[in-house]
């Protein structure tokens, strides 16, 4: 069975493009193959800067003979009916056979497909992946037609066996398939004839070639590490960056240079960011003290002067960028000396958040309020939260910021540090951005939890009420990652906190200053303005109007067009029915959470029955809360108490629903132990008051694993008495006494979790 080998080489692709060009390149041809009728043993996909490259071991040397019947008219159908037959299946009238059938005599064809030789098939194939690439970005060159990243100069394509190696004859746009390529453009840039992948990679390797993209990536970090060691530094490791660079050269050599002592005091993160975006460098640091010292770079070539030509000339670049860097760093500090970062902050007025939901100093004011309320859930101090929130954002107005994005947050920190800030208020800088993905740290400080939720509550909320909601797989504003960051904020830190007051306040705020705000601007005199905000400060806590008075009005006030605001009443009827329009968005907002949440649990092993069991109860809005409930019936239902109890209860319920049906009437006004018979009924009474008195407290304390354990006892009564009991008695006081009974099985148990919702 033959080898397949396959390069295509180019001018330099993307570094960011290649491992998807691998994937694909792999998938266009191996499935093509696979549809025409060819087999493989397997196939691996390589790539350089300039080549990509697809080796396929043990292909079939042609496809099968196929043989397909089908079954036509019958044999004295009309003359147009077996034409089109015939016109279908590409026979004559003489090539089909005459059948009976139940129906009477019916012609079938028999349609024999023969095989082809791979090399046609591998042809059509890699024709058409090659005019059908899917880059994200291509272009034309020349007077031709084909589309390419980068100009495509050569295309080899060999069938290996042992007989020896075959071209596969190809021509893409006026390119011609062979069995040369090139190796390194600088060191060994003349022409090689290959005869197989083994051959193809020795050849390839001995010609400065390192075809393959993890052995590149390991070479640079071994060689930048062993570097590093030796002079007791670490390199800083970041896997992105060192994937990106593998793709950009062919015959990696490690090079390390040091950084100018002036701009050593730049904070780290800042020389790691500087160096990494304009410059591709790996930052080296000194474990003892933590500082950024010296750089690692990757040349594409071997010197005479060992790269020492090379780094000089890095070196000149990496300090002009770095003499920016500083420059930025230093009139930051002077900002923030002048005048602090309030003062900075203040500048977000004229940033626009979003044009429905105000500036970005709306935004802060929004986030300082919030923060403040929750800071005592969270053990934080409110006026050290509010602080925190005012200044958080304030290094989005630095000129740092402005040059390094990514760098928000961490220069908020080094800023307030300077300012003299609390460490509370400068960690919550960073942290309050934080958790950003679901493998991020989730703060642990109380301020910076806080000014966390705050931060995202807001952003969701806002978004809701000018309803930009997530749909399908778009999610532009990031609202699901803001969901499932307050999750792990709440339940990271063992936090109660109900989120549907919450959620209702911080609608109905956004409501009723949104139109006080249009209706005071139309207020006939000053007793009706005195009216309409005693009535607003009444439903909401003080807020400043200037703070809040754009945010959604116009969105809002959609909701009251045609109201007429002549006395309070009519406002208040107004203000009524945006009240019900907040509830009904916290009830859906609650809703998104709690998808967010199962998704979370279900990653955690919790089953989607147990999580749908502790969502139907009451306090499902404090997630900490719920979470405790689930993890404790979910070790429950692992138990066989807990796994035949459910099948218990059941029982109990489907009796009882039936009979209630029936009888029209609902049981449930207590059962007598006076009519109890035998002694399992008795001790099902028993147990019962047991399991009442100890699940009450226990749900009180929030000792759920006590309360699920005090049902789970109730497993061997509940099965003793279904099995000594006849509940549909004769005698119609016990039944009803036994029904009742029933009821109150349900009732005990459903203080946990709805076991209705518990499948199997």
């Amino acid at each position: 069975m033959p080898d397949l080998l396959i390069e295509l080489f180019s001018e330099e692709i993307p570094a960011r493009m290649q491992a998807r060009a691998r994937a694909d390149l792999q998938r266009l041809v191996t499935d093509g193959l696979v549809e025409a009728g060819l087999t493989y043993a397997s196939a691996g996909a390589f790539s350089t800067p300039r080549r990509l490259v697809l080796a396929v071991e043990g292909l079939s040397a042609e496809s099968p003979t196929l043989r397909e019947e089908r079954k036509g008219p019958k044999a004295d159908a009309p003359e147009k009916a077996i034409e089109g037959f015939l016109r279908a299946t590409g026979l004559t009238r003489d090539q089909l056979e005459t059948r009976e059938d139940k129906k009477g005599a019916v012609l079938f064809a028999t349609i024999t497909r023969p095989g082809r030789p791979a090399p046609r098939i591998v042809a059509e194939v890699l024709d058409a992946a090659i005019r059908n690439f899917p880059w994200p970005k291509s272009m034309r060159w020349g007077t031709g037609s084909l589309r390419w990243v980068r100009p495509l100069h050569s295309i080899l394509c060999l069938l290996t066996t042992e007989v020896g190696a075959e071209v596969v004859p190809l021509d893409v746009d006026g390119i011609a398939s062979g069995a040369t390529t090139r190796g390194h453009r600088f060191m060994a840039p003349d022409e090689i004839t290959v005869t197989g992948f083994d051959d193809y990679a020795a050849k390839l390797r001995a010609a400065k070639v390192m075809l393959d993209p993890a052995e590149r990536a390991e070479h640079i970090w071994n060689d930048a590490t062993n570097r590093a060691f030796a002079q007791g530094l670490e390199v800083v490791e970041d896997r992105g960056l060192l994937e990106e660079v593998a793709g950009l050269v062919e015959w990696p050599v490690v090079l390390m240079g040091a950084i100018g002592e002036k701009f050593l005091t730049l904070p780290p993160e800042v020389l790691q960011t500087s160096m990494k975006e304009h410059q591709k460098f790996f930052s080296v640091r000194n474990p003892k003290t933590g500082r950024i010292e010296k750089f690692v770079t990757v040349a594409n070539r071997e010197t005479a002067d060992d790269g020492a030509t090379i780094l000089a000339g890095n070196l000149k670049v990496l300090s002009a960028r770095l003499s920016d860097a500083r420059f930025f760093w230093e009139n930051d500090l002077r900002t923030v000396g002048a005048g602090g970062l309030e003062d900075m902050a203040a500048g977000l007025s004229k940033v626009t958040f979003h044009n429905k939901l105000g500036s970005q100093a709306d935004r802060i004011a929004r986030i300082e309020a919030m923060a403040h309320e929750i800071a005592p859930l969270v053990g934080a101090d409110p006026d050290l939260a509010a602080q925190a929130a005012r200044v958080a954002k304030a290094d989005l107005r630095s000129e740092m910021v402005g040059e390094f994005p990514e760098l928000q947050g961490i220069m908020g920190g080094y800023y307030a540090r300077a300012e003299g800030l609390p460490d509370a208020v400068a960690n919550a800088c960073k942290a309050h951005y934080q958790p950003l993905g679901p493998s991020d740290d989730v703060p642990a400080d109380p301020v910076s939890v806080a000014v966390a939720l705050a931060d995202k509550l807001d952003t969701l909320t806002g978004f809701w009420a000018i309803d930009e909601k997530p749909t399908g797989s778009k999610d532009p504003f990031a609202l699901r990652r803001a969901a499932l960051g307050v999750i792990r904020l709440l339940l990271g830190n063992g936090v109660n906190f109900n989120l549907l007051p919450a959620f209702v306040g911080r609608f109905g705020s956004w409501l009723h200053q949104g139109v006080a705000r249009e209706v005071v601007a139309a207020a006939d005199d000053e007793g009706q303005l005195r009216k309409l905000y005693d009535y607003v400060s009444d439903k909401i806590p003080p807020v400043d109007p200037d703070h809040f008075g754009r945010i959604a009005s116009a969105h809002w006030l959609s909701e009251l067009e045609g109201t007429q605001f002549g006395d309070l009443s009519e406002f208040v009827s107004a203000a009524e029915r945006l009240e019900n329009k907040a509830a009904a968005l916290s009830v859906d907002l609650l809703s998104f959470f709690h998808d967010r949440l199962k998704v979370h649990l279900r990653d955690a092993g919790i089953r989607h029955d147990v999580i749908d069991a502790c969502l139907a109860m009451q306090g499902s809005d404090d997630l900490t809360l719920l979470v405790k409930r689930a993890e404790a019936l979910s070790a429950t239902l692992a138990t066989e108490d807990g796994a035949n109890l459910i099948q218990g209860f059941k029982r109990a319920n489907n009796i009882l629903t039936q009979a209630e049906e029936k009888d029209g009437v609902e049981y449930s006004f207590g059962a007598d132990p006076k009519f109890a018979e035998g002694p399992e009924e008795t001790a099902l009474f028993t147990a019962l008051d047991a399991a009442d008195a100890a699940i009450a407290p226990a749900l009180q304390a929030e000792d759920f694993p006590t309360a699920m354990a005090a049902m789970a006892n109730l497993r061997a009564p509940i099965d003793a008495f279904f099995e000594a009991v006849q509940i549909n008695s004769d005698n119609q006081i016990l039944r009803r006494n036994r029904l009742n009974l029933l009821s109150r099985i349900r009732s005990t148990c459903l203080q946990v979790a709805d076991l209705t919702r518990i499948e199997g």
